[in-house]
């Protein structure tokens, strides 16, 4: 199971494309409050259009509760900041968690200190800051799952069977 992790998100209409990627692929979405909208948002919802019942939502009041309901194990930090692309993980293991901070400042010093050997980042040319939240989401969870072999996924599209 792939378990998509959004810190203290500020922006419904990201939120609500990364849960749309969550229902498409099977992944958990988890939310640490605070959160920058109320979750009933319509623009949460008109981005995830109707997934939303597809959608393994999980909402926490903080990183704290977070990380006493779920441990740490296979826990990778998406950041601009890290020493190492995506490409480098290992993201075979059957539950990998994938952590990102809000959209302003990305996740905080601390936890990424702590976990300074699982921050990875998605390589980008030196003048950008950053890809958009959600962007970023599709591209490590589809990593992810391929590195697993896309466990669960429809292996072929519909032209291959006719």
């Amino acid at each position: 199971m792939l378990n998509i992790v959004l810190v203290e998100p500020e922006i419904p209409h990201n939120t609500g494309a990364v849960a749309r990627t969550c229902a498409a692929t099977g992944a958990r979405l988890h939310l640490i409050r605070p959160l920058g909208f109320d979750i009933s948002d319509k623009a949460v919802k008109r981005c995830g259009l109707d997934y939303w019942h597809l959608v393994d939502l999980t909402v926490y009041d903080n990183l704290d509760e977070y990380f006493a309901k779920n441990g740490e194990r296979n826990l990778f930090l998406a950041t601009t900041k890290a020493p190492r692309a995506y490409s480098e993980a290992d993201l075979s293991a059957p539950n990998v968690t994938l952590m990102f901070g809000k959209e302003t400042a990305g996740l905080p010093l601390w936890l990424r200190e702590k976990y300074r050997k699982s921050c990875i980042r998605i390589p980008m040319i030196d003048e950008a800051r950053s890809l958009n939240l959600s962007n970023s989401v599709a591209i490590l969870a589809y990593e992810t799952l391929r590195q697993q072999g896309f466990p669960g996924l429809q292996g072929v599209g519909g032209m291959a069977r006719t």
